[in-house]
Protein backbone atom coordinates (compact mmCIF):
# COMPACT_ATOMS: atom_id res chain seq x y z
CA UNK A 1 0.00 0.00 0.00
CA UNK A 2 1.23 3.47 -0.85
CA UNK A 3 0.13 6.40 1.28
CA UNK A 4 -0.09 9.53 -0.86
CA UNK A 5 0.29 11.65 2.24
CA UNK A 6 3.93 10.58 1.96
CA UNK A 7 4.39 9.54 -1.66
CA UNK A 8 2.53 11.34 -4.45
CA UNK A 9 2.98 10.42 -8.10
CA UNK A 10 3.43 14.10 -8.89
CA UNK A 11 0.39 14.31 -11.12
CA UNK A 12 -2.34 12.61 -9.08
CA UNK A 13 -3.51 10.58 -12.06
CA UNK A 14 -5.64 7.48 -11.49
CA UNK A 15 -8.01 5.19 -13.32
CA UNK A 16 -10.52 5.36 -10.47
CA UNK A 17 -11.08 7.47 -7.37
CA UNK A 18 -13.17 5.98 -4.55
CA UNK A 19 -14.47 8.31 -1.86
CA UNK A 20 -15.10 6.53 1.43
CA UNK A 21 -13.20 3.71 3.13
CA UNK A 22 -16.06 1.61 4.45
CA UNK A 23 -17.59 -1.59 3.12
CA UNK A 24 -18.70 -0.06 -0.18
CA UNK A 25 -15.47 1.87 -0.67
CA UNK A 26 -13.28 -1.16 -0.07
CA UNK A 27 -15.41 -3.30 -2.37
CA UNK A 28 -15.05 -0.75 -5.16
CA UNK A 29 -11.32 -0.23 -4.62
CA UNK A 30 -10.52 -3.95 -4.51
CA UNK A 31 -12.61 -4.59 -7.63
CA UNK A 32 -10.74 -1.85 -9.46
CA UNK A 33 -7.36 -3.14 -8.31
CA UNK A 34 -8.24 -6.71 -9.31
CA UNK A 35 -8.98 -5.36 -12.79
CA UNK A 36 -5.43 -4.02 -12.96
CA UNK A 37 -6.41 -0.39 -12.49
CA UNK A 38 -4.75 2.27 -10.36
CA UNK A 39 -7.12 3.33 -7.59
CA UNK A 40 -7.10 6.18 -5.09
CA UNK A 41 -9.08 5.18 -2.01
CA UNK A 42 -9.90 8.36 -0.12
CA UNK A 43 -10.85 7.96 3.53
CA UNK A 44 -11.63 10.52 6.20
CA UNK A 45 -11.54 9.55 9.85
CA UNK A 46 -11.62 5.99 11.15
CA UNK A 47 -11.13 3.39 8.45
CA UNK A 48 -13.82 0.73 8.00
CA UNK A 49 -17.05 2.71 7.85
CA UNK A 50 -20.29 2.21 9.74
CA UNK A 51 -20.64 -1.58 9.87
CA UNK A 52 -17.44 -2.61 11.58
CA UNK A 53 -17.04 0.51 13.73
CA UNK A 54 -20.47 1.60 14.95
CA UNK A 55 -23.04 -0.61 13.23
CA UNK A 56 -23.35 -4.33 12.55
CA UNK A 57 -20.35 -5.61 14.48
CA UNK A 58 -20.67 -3.76 17.81
CA UNK A 59 -24.45 -4.02 17.92
CA UNK A 60 -24.52 -7.75 17.15
CA UNK A 61 -21.79 -8.41 19.71
CA UNK A 62 -23.89 -6.72 22.39
CA UNK A 63 -27.08 -8.41 21.18
CA UNK A 64 -25.40 -11.80 21.55
CA UNK A 65 -24.31 -10.88 25.07
CA UNK A 66 -27.88 -9.90 25.91
CA UNK A 67 -29.10 -13.21 24.47
CA UNK A 68 -26.77 -15.02 26.86
CA UNK A 69 -28.21 -13.11 29.82
CA UNK A 70 -31.77 -13.82 28.72
CA UNK A 71 -31.05 -17.43 27.79
CA UNK A 72 -30.01 -18.33 31.32
CA UNK A 73 -33.37 -17.25 32.69
CA UNK A 74 -35.23 -18.78 29.75
CA UNK A 75 -33.94 -22.22 30.71
CA UNK A 76 -36.98 -22.57 32.94
CA UNK A 77 -39.09 -23.37 29.87
CA UNK A 78 -37.62 -26.87 30.18
CA UNK A 79 -39.05 -28.84 33.12
CA UNK A 80 -36.47 -29.32 35.85
CA UNK A 81 -34.20 -26.45 34.77
CA UNK A 82 -33.60 -22.97 36.11
CA UNK A 83 -30.92 -20.37 35.58
CA UNK A 84 -29.97 -16.77 36.09
CA UNK A 85 -27.47 -14.34 34.59
CA UNK A 86 -26.97 -10.61 34.97
CA UNK A 87 -24.66 -7.78 33.94
CA UNK A 88 -21.94 -7.67 36.59
CA UNK A 89 -19.56 -5.28 34.84
CA UNK A 90 -21.00 -3.14 32.05
CA UNK A 91 -17.72 -1.34 31.34
CA UNK A 92 -15.87 -4.62 30.82
CA UNK A 93 -18.59 -5.80 28.44
CA UNK A 94 -18.38 -2.56 26.46
CA UNK A 95 -14.59 -2.81 26.35
CA UNK A 96 -14.80 -6.35 24.98
CA UNK A 97 -17.05 -5.03 22.23
CA UNK A 98 -14.54 -2.28 21.47
CA UNK A 99 -11.70 -4.81 21.37
CA UNK A 100 -13.61 -6.92 18.84
CA UNK A 101 -14.26 -3.86 16.69
CA UNK A 102 -10.60 -2.89 16.74
CA UNK A 103 -9.50 -6.41 15.83
CA UNK A 104 -11.89 -6.71 12.89
CA UNK A 105 -11.17 -3.18 11.68
CA UNK A 106 -7.46 -3.99 11.59
CA UNK A 107 -7.84 -7.46 10.08
CA UNK A 108 -10.55 -6.78 7.50
CA UNK A 109 -9.64 -3.24 6.48
CA UNK A 110 -6.26 -1.78 7.45
CA UNK A 111 -4.28 -5.02 7.02
CA UNK A 112 -5.91 -5.75 3.66
CA UNK A 113 -4.63 -2.63 1.91
CA UNK A 114 -0.99 -3.76 1.52
CA UNK A 115 -2.28 -6.78 -0.41
CA UNK A 116 -3.41 -4.51 -3.25
CA UNK A 117 -0.50 -2.72 -4.90
CA UNK A 118 -2.85 -0.83 -7.17
CA UNK A 119 -4.57 0.96 -4.30
CA UNK A 120 -3.24 4.17 -2.75
CA UNK A 121 -4.92 5.07 0.54
CA UNK A 122 -5.30 8.77 1.22
CA UNK A 123 -6.56 10.41 4.41
CA UNK A 124 -5.77 14.10 4.06
CA UNK A 125 -9.07 15.71 4.99
CA UNK A 126 -12.55 16.03 3.46
CA UNK A 127 -12.89 15.41 -0.27
CA UNK A 128 -14.66 17.69 -2.73
CA UNK A 129 -15.65 16.76 -6.26
CA UNK A 130 -14.32 18.83 -9.14
CA UNK A 131 -14.42 18.39 -12.89
CA UNK A 132 -12.46 15.23 -13.67
CA UNK A 133 -11.48 14.37 -10.11
CA UNK A 134 -11.48 15.49 -6.49
CA UNK A 135 -9.61 17.74 -4.12
CA UNK A 136 -8.46 16.23 -0.83
CA UNK A 137 -7.06 18.82 1.50
CA UNK A 138 -4.53 20.66 -0.62
CA UNK A 139 -4.20 17.86 -3.17
CA UNK A 140 -5.91 17.46 -6.51
CA UNK A 141 -6.50 13.92 -7.72
CA UNK A 142 -7.54 13.19 -11.29
CA UNK A 143 -9.37 10.18 -12.73
CA UNK A 144 -11.90 9.57 -15.51
CA UNK A 145 -14.17 7.71 -13.08
CA UNK A 146 -15.18 8.36 -9.47
CA UNK A 147 -17.27 6.28 -7.06
CA UNK A 148 -18.83 8.01 -4.06
CA UNK A 149 -19.22 5.71 -1.05
CA UNK A 150 -19.21 8.10 1.89
CA UNK A 151 -21.99 6.35 3.82
CA UNK A 152 -24.57 7.82 6.16
CA UNK A 153 -25.12 8.80 9.78
CA UNK A 154 -27.95 8.91 12.35
CA UNK A 155 -30.15 12.01 12.44
CA UNK A 156 -32.58 13.26 15.06
CA UNK A 157 -36.30 13.48 14.29
CA UNK A 158 -38.04 16.84 14.40
CA UNK A 159 -39.39 17.07 17.95
CA UNK A 160 -39.56 20.28 19.96
CA UNK A 161 -36.71 20.24 22.48
CA UNK A 162 -34.78 17.23 21.18
CA UNK A 163 -31.65 19.24 20.37
CA UNK A 164 -31.30 20.28 24.02
CA UNK A 165 -31.64 16.97 25.88
CA UNK A 166 -28.47 15.15 24.83
CA UNK A 167 -30.31 12.46 22.91
CA UNK A 168 -28.41 9.26 22.20
CA UNK A 169 -28.25 7.46 18.87
CA UNK A 170 -27.29 3.92 17.86
CA UNK A 171 -23.61 4.84 18.16
CA UNK A 172 -23.50 6.73 21.46
CA UNK A 173 -25.82 4.21 23.14
CA UNK A 174 -23.14 1.54 22.83
CA UNK A 175 -20.53 3.92 24.25
CA UNK A 176 -22.32 4.62 27.56
CA UNK A 177 -19.97 4.17 30.50
CA UNK A 178 -22.79 3.44 32.94
CA UNK A 179 -25.69 1.07 32.30
CA UNK A 180 -28.85 3.21 32.63
CA UNK A 181 -31.87 2.15 34.62
CA UNK A 182 -34.36 3.24 31.96
CA UNK A 183 -34.45 4.24 28.30
CA UNK A 184 -36.95 5.61 25.79
CA UNK A 185 -36.41 4.48 22.20
CA UNK A 186 -37.87 6.53 19.35
CA UNK A 187 -38.30 4.49 16.18
CA UNK A 188 -39.42 0.87 15.91
CA UNK A 189 -37.68 -0.19 12.72
CA UNK A 190 -34.80 -2.67 12.45
CA UNK A 191 -32.33 -0.73 14.59
CA UNK A 192 -34.81 0.38 17.23
CA UNK A 193 -36.22 -3.12 17.67
CA UNK A 194 -32.81 -4.74 18.01
CA UNK A 195 -31.34 -2.23 20.43
CA UNK A 196 -34.46 -1.85 22.56
CA UNK A 197 -34.66 -5.59 23.22
CA UNK A 198 -30.92 -5.81 23.80
CA UNK A 199 -30.99 -3.11 26.47
CA UNK A 200 -34.11 -4.58 28.07
CA UNK A 201 -32.32 -7.91 28.44
CA UNK A 202 -29.42 -6.11 30.09
CA UNK A 203 -31.81 -5.11 32.86
CA UNK A 204 -32.90 -1.69 31.60
CA UNK A 205 -36.54 -0.61 31.74
CA UNK A 206 -37.37 0.10 28.09
CA UNK A 207 -40.20 2.00 26.42
CA UNK A 208 -40.30 1.75 22.62
CA UNK A 209 -42.19 4.59 20.94
CA UNK A 210 -43.20 4.79 17.27
CA UNK A 211 -45.55 6.74 15.04
CA UNK A 212 -46.96 3.61 13.39
CA UNK A 213 -46.18 0.13 14.77
CA UNK A 214 -43.31 -2.23 15.43
CA UNK A 215 -41.42 -3.12 12.23
CA UNK A 216 -43.69 -1.20 9.85
CA UNK A 217 -42.04 -2.86 6.83
CA UNK A 218 -42.90 -6.38 7.97
CA UNK A 219 -46.06 -8.39 7.38
CA UNK A 220 -48.78 -7.51 9.96
CA UNK A 221 -48.72 -11.05 11.36
CA UNK A 222 -44.96 -10.83 11.84
CA UNK A 223 -45.10 -7.41 13.49
CA UNK A 224 -47.82 -8.59 15.86
CA UNK A 225 -45.86 -11.71 16.80
CA UNK A 226 -42.74 -9.70 17.60
CA UNK A 227 -44.77 -7.16 19.58
CA UNK A 228 -46.19 -10.00 21.67
CA UNK A 229 -42.68 -11.34 22.30
CA UNK A 230 -41.43 -7.89 23.34
CA UNK A 231 -44.33 -7.29 25.70
CA UNK A 232 -43.82 -10.74 27.24
CA UNK A 233 -40.27 -9.64 28.10
CA UNK A 234 -41.49 -6.47 29.78
CA UNK A 235 -40.86 -3.95 27.00
CA UNK A 236 -43.49 -1.20 26.90
CA UNK A 237 -44.71 -0.40 23.38
CA UNK A 238 -46.32 2.96 22.60
CA UNK A 239 -47.41 3.08 18.96
CA UNK A 240 -49.86 4.89 16.70
CA UNK A 241 -49.01 8.36 17.93
CA UNK A 242 -47.42 11.71 17.14
CA UNK A 243 -44.49 13.34 18.92
CA UNK A 244 -45.15 16.56 20.82
CA UNK A 245 -42.22 17.70 22.98
CA UNK A 246 -39.25 16.38 24.91
CA UNK A 247 -37.47 17.93 27.89
CA UNK A 248 -34.78 17.10 30.43
CA UNK A 249 -34.98 17.91 34.14
CA UNK A 250 -33.90 16.39 37.44
CA UNK A 251 -36.20 13.40 36.85
CA UNK A 252 -34.53 12.58 33.53
CA UNK A 253 -35.84 12.90 29.97
CA UNK A 254 -39.59 13.22 29.49
CA UNK A 255 -41.15 12.60 26.09
CA UNK A 256 -44.67 13.87 25.51
CA UNK A 257 -46.69 12.21 22.74
CA UNK A 258 -50.26 12.41 21.51
CA UNK A 259 -51.98 9.03 21.34
CA UNK A 260 -55.66 8.68 20.46
CA UNK A 261 -56.02 12.43 20.85
CA UNK A 262 -54.68 12.45 24.41
CA UNK A 263 -51.27 13.48 25.76
CA UNK A 264 -49.06 10.74 27.22
CA UNK A 265 -45.76 11.35 28.99
CA UNK A 266 -42.90 8.89 29.46
CA UNK A 267 -39.80 9.56 31.57
CA UNK A 268 -36.45 7.75 31.52
CA UNK A 269 -32.74 8.31 32.11
CA UNK A 270 -32.05 8.83 28.41
CA UNK A 271 -33.81 9.03 25.06
CA UNK A 272 -32.38 7.02 22.15
CA UNK A 273 -33.28 8.05 18.61
CA UNK A 274 -33.22 5.33 15.96
CA UNK A 275 -35.72 7.11 13.74
CA UNK A 276 -33.60 7.86 10.71
CA UNK A 277 -30.30 8.26 8.90
CA UNK A 278 -28.96 10.75 6.40
CA UNK A 279 -26.41 10.43 3.62
CA UNK A 280 -22.99 12.00 4.08
CA UNK A 281 -23.08 14.35 1.11
CA UNK A 282 -22.60 17.81 2.62
CA UNK A 283 -19.78 20.05 1.37
CA UNK A 284 -18.77 17.61 -1.36
CA UNK A 285 -19.56 19.94 -4.25
CA UNK A 286 -22.32 17.73 -5.65
CA UNK A 287 -24.53 20.62 -6.72
CA UNK A 288 -21.67 22.41 -8.43
CA UNK A 289 -21.00 19.52 -10.79
CA UNK A 290 -24.64 18.47 -11.19
CA UNK A 291 -24.95 15.28 -9.12
CA UNK A 292 -28.64 14.79 -8.31
CA UNK A 293 -29.73 14.11 -4.72
CA UNK A 294 -33.16 13.45 -3.23
CA UNK A 295 -34.91 15.30 -0.39
CA UNK A 296 -32.87 13.42 2.23
CA UNK A 297 -29.58 14.25 0.57
CA UNK A 298 -29.10 10.74 -0.81
CA UNK A 299 -27.45 10.45 -4.21
CA UNK A 300 -29.81 9.24 -6.93
CA UNK A 301 -28.32 6.42 -9.00
CA UNK A 302 -29.57 4.34 -11.90
CA UNK A 303 -29.54 0.56 -12.14
CA UNK A 304 -25.92 0.79 -13.32
CA UNK A 305 -25.04 2.74 -10.13
CA UNK A 306 -24.17 5.83 -12.16
CA UNK A 307 -25.29 9.25 -10.97
CA UNK A 308 -26.76 12.01 -13.09
CA UNK A 309 -23.20 12.94 -14.10
CA UNK A 310 -21.54 10.49 -16.55
CA UNK A 311 -18.44 8.93 -15.04
CA UNK A 312 -19.50 9.52 -11.44
CA UNK A 313 -20.99 6.54 -9.62
CA UNK A 314 -22.20 6.00 -6.06
CA UNK A 315 -22.89 3.02 -3.81
CA UNK A 316 -23.92 2.17 -0.27
CA UNK A 317 -25.72 4.24 2.34
CA UNK A 318 -24.93 7.48 0.51
CA UNK A 319 -27.38 6.47 -2.23
CA UNK A 320 -31.14 6.04 -2.49
CA UNK A 321 -30.66 2.26 -2.68
CA UNK A 322 -31.00 -0.46 -0.02
CA UNK A 323 -29.34 0.41 3.29
CA UNK A 324 -27.63 -2.90 4.09
CA UNK A 325 -23.89 -3.49 4.27
CA UNK A 326 -24.02 -6.48 1.91
CA UNK A 327 -25.97 -4.46 -0.64
CA UNK A 328 -23.48 -1.61 -0.26
CA UNK A 329 -20.62 -3.95 -1.12
CA UNK A 330 -22.64 -5.51 -3.95
CA UNK A 331 -23.58 -2.15 -5.46
CA UNK A 332 -20.01 -0.88 -5.17
CA UNK A 333 -18.65 -3.92 -6.98
CA UNK A 334 -21.12 -3.37 -9.82
CA UNK A 335 -20.22 0.31 -9.95
CA UNK A 336 -16.50 -0.45 -10.16
CA UNK A 337 -16.92 -3.04 -12.90
CA UNK A 338 -19.09 -0.68 -14.91
CA UNK A 339 -16.75 2.24 -14.30
CA UNK A 340 -13.35 0.76 -15.09
CA UNK A 341 -14.21 -2.16 -17.38
CA UNK A 342 -17.02 -0.57 -19.38
CA UNK A 343 -19.39 -3.40 -18.48
CA UNK A 344 -23.14 -3.03 -17.98
CA UNK A 345 -24.03 -4.75 -14.72
CA UNK A 346 -27.44 -3.89 -13.27
CA UNK A 347 -28.42 -3.62 -9.61
CA UNK A 348 -30.83 -6.45 -8.81
CA UNK A 349 -32.45 -6.71 -5.38
CA UNK A 350 -35.33 -9.00 -6.38
CA UNK A 351 -33.99 -11.77 -4.14
CA UNK A 352 -32.42 -9.57 -1.46
CA UNK A 353 -32.78 -10.96 2.06
CA UNK A 354 -33.15 -8.74 5.11
CA UNK A 355 -32.83 -9.64 8.77
CA UNK A 356 -33.78 -8.10 12.10
CA UNK A 357 -31.62 -9.54 14.89
CA UNK A 358 -34.35 -9.48 17.48
CA UNK A 359 -35.40 -12.61 19.36
CA UNK A 360 -37.23 -14.26 17.74
CA UNK A 361 -35.37 -13.13 14.64
CA UNK A 362 -37.29 -11.63 11.74
CA UNK A 363 -36.19 -12.19 8.14
CA UNK A 364 -37.72 -11.74 4.73
CA UNK A 365 -37.17 -11.72 1.00
CA UNK A 366 -39.28 -10.52 -1.90
CA UNK A 367 -42.53 -8.55 -1.76
CA UNK A 368 -45.02 -8.72 1.08
CA UNK A 369 -48.59 -9.79 0.41
CA UNK A 370 -49.69 -6.17 -0.03
CA UNK A 371 -46.73 -5.29 -2.24
CA UNK A 372 -47.36 -8.32 -4.45
CA UNK A 373 -51.02 -7.37 -4.88
CA UNK A 374 -50.05 -3.78 -5.66
CA UNK A 375 -47.68 -5.14 -8.32
CA UNK A 376 -50.63 -6.81 -10.05
CA UNK A 377 -50.20 -10.42 -8.98
CA UNK A 378 -53.12 -12.71 -8.22
CA UNK A 379 -51.78 -13.56 -4.78
CA UNK A 380 -52.14 -16.61 -2.58
CA UNK A 381 -50.55 -16.94 0.85
CA UNK A 382 -49.83 -19.55 3.47
CA UNK A 383 -48.99 -19.18 7.15
CA UNK A 384 -47.51 -21.84 9.41
CA UNK A 385 -47.24 -21.03 13.12
CA UNK A 386 -44.14 -22.42 14.79
CA UNK A 387 -46.23 -24.73 16.94
CA UNK A 388 -46.54 -26.81 13.75
CA UNK A 389 -42.75 -27.00 13.28
CA UNK A 390 -41.18 -29.96 15.14
CA UNK A 391 -37.91 -28.11 15.81
CA UNK A 392 -39.77 -25.38 17.70
CA UNK A 393 -41.70 -27.95 19.72
CA UNK A 394 -38.50 -29.76 20.70
CA UNK A 395 -36.91 -26.44 21.67
CA UNK A 396 -40.03 -25.51 23.64
CA UNK A 397 -40.01 -22.15 21.89
CA UNK A 398 -42.94 -21.73 19.50
CA UNK A 399 -42.82 -17.94 19.23
CA UNK A 400 -43.25 -17.04 15.60
CA UNK A 401 -44.51 -18.11 12.20
CA UNK A 402 -43.60 -18.47 8.54
CA UNK A 403 -45.57 -16.72 5.80
CA UNK A 404 -45.17 -17.37 2.08
CA UNK A 405 -46.53 -15.32 -0.82
CA UNK A 406 -47.05 -16.88 -4.26
CA UNK A 407 -48.61 -16.18 -7.65
CA UNK A 408 -51.90 -18.09 -7.85
CA UNK A 409 -51.75 -18.37 -11.65
CA UNK A 410 -48.26 -19.86 -11.94
CA UNK A 411 -47.70 -21.20 -8.40
CA UNK A 412 -44.35 -19.39 -8.43
CA UNK A 413 -43.04 -18.20 -5.09
CA UNK A 414 -42.87 -14.41 -4.83
CA UNK A 415 -41.68 -13.78 -1.28
CA UNK A 416 -41.89 -14.70 2.34
CA UNK A 417 -41.15 -13.68 5.89
CA UNK A 418 -40.06 -15.64 8.94
CA UNK A 419 -40.16 -14.85 12.62
CA UNK A 420 -38.35 -17.60 14.49
CA UNK A 421 -35.34 -18.05 16.79
CA UNK A 422 -33.23 -19.14 13.78
CA UNK A 423 -34.99 -16.99 11.20
CA UNK A 424 -31.81 -15.28 10.00
CA UNK A 425 -30.20 -18.57 8.96
CA UNK A 426 -33.42 -19.96 7.51
CA UNK A 427 -34.19 -17.16 5.06
CA UNK A 428 -31.36 -17.96 2.63
CA UNK A 429 -33.10 -21.15 1.53
CA UNK A 430 -36.10 -19.07 0.49
CA UNK A 431 -33.76 -16.63 -1.25
CA UNK A 432 -32.45 -19.45 -3.42
CA UNK A 433 -35.98 -20.68 -4.10
CA UNK A 434 -36.98 -17.23 -5.37
CA UNK A 435 -33.78 -16.71 -7.32
CA UNK A 436 -34.34 -19.86 -9.33
CA UNK A 437 -38.09 -19.47 -9.78
CA UNK A 438 -39.33 -22.35 -7.64
CA UNK A 439 -43.03 -23.05 -7.25
CA UNK A 440 -44.75 -23.80 -3.97
CA UNK A 441 -45.22 -27.38 -5.19
CA UNK A 442 -41.51 -27.79 -5.90
CA UNK A 443 -40.54 -26.36 -2.51
CA UNK A 444 -43.06 -28.58 -0.76
CA UNK A 445 -41.61 -31.65 -2.48
CA UNK A 446 -38.00 -30.79 -1.64
CA UNK A 447 -36.27 -32.95 0.98
CA UNK A 448 -35.42 -31.04 4.16
CA UNK A 449 -33.60 -32.37 7.24
CA UNK A 450 -35.90 -33.15 10.15
CA UNK A 451 -35.95 -31.08 13.32
CA UNK A 452 -34.64 -27.93 11.68
CA UNK A 453 -36.25 -24.53 11.51
CA UNK A 454 -35.75 -24.47 7.75
CA UNK A 455 -38.07 -27.49 7.51
CA UNK A 456 -40.78 -24.96 8.31
CA UNK A 457 -40.41 -23.61 4.76
CA UNK A 458 -41.42 -27.00 3.39
CA UNK A 459 -44.41 -27.10 5.74
CA UNK A 460 -45.41 -23.57 4.72
CA UNK A 461 -45.24 -24.58 1.05
CA UNK A 462 -47.35 -27.67 1.72
CA UNK A 463 -49.90 -25.53 3.57
CA UNK A 464 -51.01 -24.04 0.26
CA UNK A 465 -52.65 -27.40 -0.54
CA UNK A 466 -53.09 -29.30 2.74
CA UNK A 467 -53.45 -29.07 6.49
CA UNK A 468 -49.97 -29.90 7.77
CA UNK A 469 -51.37 -30.40 11.26
CA UNK A 470 -52.69 -33.72 9.96
CA UNK A 471 -49.25 -34.95 8.84
CA UNK A 472 -47.22 -37.32 11.00
CA UNK A 473 -43.58 -36.51 11.75
CA UNK A 474 -41.37 -36.77 8.63
CA UNK A 475 -44.41 -37.73 6.53
CA UNK A 476 -44.11 -34.76 4.17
Amino acid sequence: MKDLNKNDDGQGGYDLIVLGAGSAGFSAAITGADAGKRVALVGHGTIGGTCVNVGCVPSKAMIRAAEAVHGAGAAKRFPGLSGHAQVDDWQTLVQSKDDLVETLRQKKYADLLPEYEGVDYIDAGPARLIEGGVTVGERTLKAPRTIIATGGRPVLPTIDGIEEIGALDSTSLLELEVLPKSLIFIGAGYIGAELAQMMSRMGVKVTLVARSHLLPGAEPEVSEALAAAFEAEGITLLTGLSYDTVRRDDAGVTLRVIQNGKPVEVTADHLVSTAGRRANTEDMGLDAIGVETDARGSIVVGEDMQTSVPGIYAAGDVTNRDQFVYMAAYGAKLAAKNAVLGEDHRYDNAAMPWVVFSDPQVAGVGPSETQARDAGFDVKTSIVPLDQVPRALAARDTRGLIKLVADRKTDRLLGGQIIAPEGSDTIQTLVMALKFGMTTKALGETIFPYLTTVEGLKLAAQTFDMDVAKLSCCAG
